[in-house]
Order: structure tokens, then sequence, then C-alpha cells
């Protein structure tokens, strides 16, 4: 069963039609393409494409940027099809053959595999994520795709920093690019500095044909749900904030952190002298 778009919320963007909201995200994206290198001349790129809006956009917006990219790339899109009770398995294929798009549709009984380990009730989410892990990387080499394009945007990487810091005790979140742990695997992830508010609007004025996902019967974990709550209610009442934090990631100061392995506190010695305040930690010291 599709998703009507209707069920999608609608989330004011005021001053931003749809010409020009599509136009940002296409420059949202290509910003993130190009700051951290994650397409180059030649790659086969395999989009994951599951049926959300975040997938749809991401195939969506990389198709678009192909046309005007300076170098040549190939772009297949990949479903994973786990065999949920309902799938309409006709959709995705479907979509990518009215848009001309190379696709692989890849048919694996994951969702049997999920019910039988996890009890009832319990978050299926990290299972199911291994499993879908080992499927597509499987697949990337069976079609030779040098990166492997998934659809996590700007609010899924402060949703996972948090996640992290609260109940992890790690300041770590969802990397732009990253190579996989076998080293075989380049991980990019464009939509980095797109908003999730701004793709629920562009999903909805493209009437992608949105299939939920029936596995866990749409579960959220319940942690990850108390942040998205957290940064929701920021970027409401806290204009600037999310943007802000954003920014954060890639303005990180070791020697202002306390991880040993990322910078020598150890050896750290007094040099010549330096105007005050020169650590930028803005304590003002009286005279000895």
């Amino acid at each position: 069963m599709t998703v009507p778009l209707s069920a999608l919320p609608c989330v004011p963007h005021p001053g931003k039609n749809f010409i020009n909201l599509e136009k940002w995200l296409l420059r949202q994206t290509g910003k993130a393409i190009a700051d951290y290198n994650m397409i180059g001349a030649g790659d086969t790129v395999m989009a994951c494409v599951s049926g959300g809006k975040d997938s749809y956009t991401l195939l969506s917006c990389l198709l678009a940027l192909r046309e005007r990219a300076p170098v040549d790339f190939r772009i297949v899109a990949m479903n994973l099809d786990q065999r949920q009770p309902g799938f309409p398995e006709d959709v995705l294929p479907a979509y990518f053959e009215k848009i001309g798009v190379e696709y692989r549709i890849v048919t694996e009984d994951t969702y049997s595999i999920v019910k039988n380990k996890i009890p009832e009730g319990k978050t299926t989410c990290s299972l199911c994520s291994r499993l879908r892990r080992g499927i597509i990387y499987r697949t990337a080499r069976e079609i030779g795709a040098t990166r492997i394009a998934l659809g996590h945007h700007r609010d899924d990487v402060l949703e996972t920093l948090f996640l992290n810091m609260f109940f992890g005790g790690k300041i770590k979140a969802m990397p732009p690019k990253l190579k996989s742990d076998n080293g075989q695997h380049i991980v990019i992830r464009p939509l980095a500095y797109c908003s999730e508010a701004d793709i629920t609007r562009y999903a909805r004025a493209k009437a992608f044909p949105l299939i939920p996902c029936n596995l866990c019967g749409n579960q959220e974990n319940a942690q990850r749900r108390q942040i998205k709550a957290m940064l929701q209610e920021w970027a409401k009442n806290h204009p600037g904030r999310i943007e802000s934090l954003a920014t954060s990631l890639r303005n990180v100061v070791p020697s202002h952190l306390g991880d040993s392995r990322l910078f020598d506190f150890t050896y750290l010695e007094q040099s010549a002298a330096t105007p005050e305040n020169g650590d930028g930690e803005g304590i003002a010291l009286p005279p000895s």
C-alpha cells in the first residue's frame, strides 16, 4: 500500500515556491558532493531507494545534478524487497521505468529472519539494518558500484549526534562520506546539508509514490523519537539553532575537547607569550 502524499505533514517554508525549493535542494546537494568529493568522473553510483520521501528525493537530485555535472557518472537505483506482507512490489519498478533510470530490484526475505530473531514488541531496526547493509554491499559489488548513496539528511545526522552523546558517551554522528569496515565500499550521503522539512515539501510537490516500511509497523526507536522532538522544538522556538548545530560539525576544535587521541595534552607546554585569551576560552586572568 502506498502512502498518500496528503499524509505527509505540510511544512511551511515562507518565500519558497517549488522552483526555488528545488533549486535550493539541488544547491545544497551539489555543495555536499563538492565539499566531500563524493562523486568523480566514471563513478557508478548505486542510489538506495526504499520508497520513502528521503530516498526518492536523493534519486531525483542525483539525476538532476548529473545533467549539469562537468563529469560523467552512472546512476543505478537499487531497491531491496524484504518480503514484507503487502509490499507493493510493482510500484518502484514502474516508477524507475517511468523516469528512465537504470535499476536493480533485490529480493531477500529478511522479514522472516527479523521476525524470528526479535521478540514481539522489541525494536527491529538494528538487526534489519545489519541485514540490509550486507545485501547492499553485495549488490554494489555485483553491479560494479564505486559509490553507495544513502538518503540520510541533516536532521538524521543531528539526531544521531545527540543519540550518541546522550546514550552512547560519544561525540559521533553520520559522516557525509565513509569507507566501509572492510574497506571495499565508499558510502555517501548527498543530502547531508538538506533539512527534512524541505525534503517533505519537495516530496509532496513531486507526488512520489511513497511506500511505508511495514516490517516494524513504522515503529521508531523511542530514544530517537525523543531527540527528534527536541530538535523540532528548537527549530520552532529558536530560529538558527539547528543551522548552527549543523555548521558546528564542520568546525571541530580538538584542543578544546578532551580526547587525547586527537590532541596531545600530555606534553602540552607553555611557549612564547601570546595575546590575552588567545586560547579562545574567553577567560581574562588577573595580572600576577
